[in-house]
C-alpha cells in the first residue's frame, strides 16, 4: 500500500469487531504493513476506571462516563510512548477497536448527541480515521453472542440499549457523512465473508488492485 492508514472498527457489542480487527491486521501484514492494533476504552488508568464502571464495580452518571471516554481517547491519541499519533508517525498502520463514533452512539442514547460530538471535537481535529468500518448486526443476534459463555453482562449490554445504540450509530453516520469515510458491512454472516468485504474496502481506499 502507498501509505500507512488509521482504521476504526465500530459496531454494537457482540458484532464481531475484535475478530475483524485481527483478521484485517493479518491480511495487511501479508501485504507488507507494519500494523499496530489497539482498542477503546484503553488499558490506561482512565480506561480501567471506565471498565470498572462497566463491570458495576463503580457507580457513575452517563455524563461522567462520556467525559471519561473523551479523556481516555485524548490519552490514546497523545500518549508519548504508544499514542496513536506516535504510532502513525512511526509508519504503522493503526487499527482500533472503537473510536469516537462509539461515543456518539452509546452516549448519544443518554444525552444530546451533538454535545457528545462537540466534546470529542478535539479528538476528531487531531485524527480522523481514513476509514470507519461499521459492522452492522441485528441486536438480537448480538445478544445471543454476548450471552454465550458469559455469567454477567456489562452496563450497556441489554437488548433494549443495543437497539437504541444501533439506531444512534446510523443517526451519527448521517450527521457526519460529509466529514467522515464510512463503510458499512453486514456482520450477520460468517467472519470470513465479512473479512473479505472489509479487506476489499481497505484496499480500495488505499488504491491497491485486488489480487
Amino acid at each position: 500500500m502507498q501509505k500507512n492508514l488509521f482504521i476504526a472498527f465500530e459496531g454494537i457489542d457482540g458484532s464481531g469487531k475484535s475478530t475483524q480487527v485481527q483478521l484485517l491486521a493479518g491480511k495487511l501484514r501479508e501485504q507488507g504493513h507494519k500494523v499496530y492494533t489497539t482498542f477503546e476504552p484503553t488499558d490506561s488508568k482512565i480506561g480501567k476506571m471506565i471498565r470498572d464502571i462497566f463491570a458495576h464495580k463503580e457507580p457513575a452518571d452517563h455524563r461522567t462516563i462520556a467525559a471519561l471516554f473523551v479523556a481516555d481517547r485524548l490519552d490514546h491519541l497523545l500518549h508519548p510512548e504508544n499514542g496513536l499519533l506516535k504510532k502513525l508517525a512511526e509508519g504503522y498502520t493503526v487499527i482500533t477497536d472503537r473510536y469516537y463514533f462509539s461515543s456518539y452512539a452509546y452516549h448519544g442514547t443518554h444525552m444530546s448527541m451533538d454535545w457528545v460530538i462537540a466534546a470529542n471535537a478535539l479528538c476528531a481535529d487531531l485524527l480522523r480515521p481514513d476509514l470507519n468500518i461499521y459492522i452492522d448486526m441485528p441486536p438480537e443476534a448480538s445478544m445471543e453472542r454476548i450471552s454465550k459463555g458469559r455469567n454477567s453482562t456489562e452496563l450497556y449490554e441489554t437488548l433494549d440499549n443495543l437497539k437504541q445504540v444501533r439506531d444512534k450509530y446510523l443517526e451519527a453516520f448521517g450527521k457526519e457523512k460529509d466529514r467522515e469515510k464510512i463503510f458499512i458491512t453486514d456482520g450477520n454472516r460468517p467472519a470470513e465473508a465479512v473479512a473479505e468485504d472489509v479487506l476489499a474496502a481497505v484496499n480500495h481506499l488505499a488504491g491497491v488492485a485486488l489480487t
